[in-house]
């Protein structure tokens, strides 16, 4: 259940803090399916059909615990980064990392002039920093929302699915770290932590730790839950 502070904090699915985001994502997004379906790109359509579940999701925690007017619109903006990172085409002339000439390849600070290979910062590297930073700032409006509601209604924390999504990137968030340890170590000596492939698999593999945490965690404390309400009215 839903504490009833919650409850009647619950906002309408279009508000006016939803309606000029809205604008602006659905002209992006329509620009986006019609620039990818030209151009036949699979997988910029699967990303672009994923980007339409987070967006549904955002609106449902919203609804929920009210996010603030300047996270609505940081997302908004990161998702406008990711769709034109994927499709705007660069300057033959701009220095890019591969062979693909689109604002992800970009090296905006380049090690040095006239497009040569390699650089100190991309446009997918600062769009990922951006789009993380303001995905924490999303997980830390959403516990806080879900806590403040919880203490007013004098309730105990449950392991609802909101909490569990956040307990459960946060577990996954730790396996990246490690990571980031194994890369920084592939920057200073020889070792035997493998490549992109690699990485991608102990990714996942984290994730799946977490979600099996989570799931526990779900489990047995609802079944607490219900041991204890039963011993209650034995009591009774």
């Amino acid at each position: 259940m839903i504490p009833t502070s919650e409850r009647e904090s619950k906002k309408p699915l279009l508000t006016r803090e939803l309606l000029g985001v809205g604008v602006f994502v659905g002209s992006y997004m329509a620009a986006a399916v019609v620039r990818a379906a030209y151009a036949r790109n699979v997988e910029f359509l699967f990303y672009i059909a994923v980007m339409l579940l987070l967006i549904l999701a955002v609106i449902l925690i919203h609804r929920r615990v009210a996010l603030s007017q300047g996270l609505l619109w940081a997302l908004a903006a990161w998702g406008g980064l990711h769709m034109a990172g994927g499709l705007v085409p660069l300057p033959e002339s701009w220095p890019i990392d591969g062979d693909i000439r689109v604002l992800y390849s970009w090296w905006i600070v380049p090690k040095q002039a006239g497009g040569a290979a390699g650089g100190w910062l991309k446009y997918d590297q600062l769009t990922h920093a951006y789009g993380f930073g303001v995905t924490t700032w999303l997980c830390w409006q959403g516990l806080r929302g879900a806590l403040t509601g919880y203490r007013r209604a004098g309730r105990e924390v449950e392991p609802t699915i909101g909490l569990m999504v956040i307990t459960a990137a946060a577990g996954a968030g730790f396996g990246a770290l490690n990571e980031i340890v194994e890369f920084v170590a592939t920057r200073i000596t020889v070792t035997n932590v493998g490549g992109y492939e690699n990485t991608g698999w102990d990714l996942v593999y984290n994730a799946v730790g977490a979600l099996i945490a989570v799931g526990l965690i779900y489990a047995f404390r609802r079944r607490g839950a219900v041991s204890t309400t039963e011993c209650t009215e034995v009591r009774g």
